[in-house]
């Protein structure tokens, strides 16, 4: 069930594609499931249609769901799209280190002060 709560300093579509992607990733919106149309979606949450199509757009963008044409818009089916994504940004980044002949523990270092974390949080 999706709520969005009009008082929030959340802005709708982001509400909405929180909740969306926390539904996928904790299996709650199965992978291949059909998703609500745009207008459909918007007319039982009461939000404007461009609202539910910018969340589904970014979505998309994140490989969360796939539109399938007049079929309609789908979860979906290819595995976890935020670990995907991940991991080839992690794969992006190492490769970038290697080349700046960083050694592990500078590239590591890097991460850790990009991310926020102490530079002795544990590995």
């Amino acid at each position: 069930m999706l709520i969005v709560d009009p008082t929030s300093t959340v802005a709708p579509f982001e509400q909405l594609r929180g909740q969306i992607l926390d539904a996928v990733r904790s299996g709650g919106i199965a992978a291949g499931t059909k998703l609500p149309t745009v207008r459909k979606l918007a007319e039982d949450l009461g939000l404007a249609p461009g609202t539910v199509a910018r969340a589904y757009r970014e979505l998309e963008r994140d490989e969360i769901i796939e539109t399938r044409g007049r079929h309609g818009t789908f979860v979906a089916a290819t595995g976890d799209p935020t670990q995907r994504q991940a991991q080839a940004a992690a794969t992006a980044f190492a490769e970038r280190s290697r080349q700046l002949g960083l050694s592990p523990d500078e590239a590591i270092g890097y991460a850790r002060a990009a991310l926020g974390l102490p530079t002795d949080y544990p590995v």
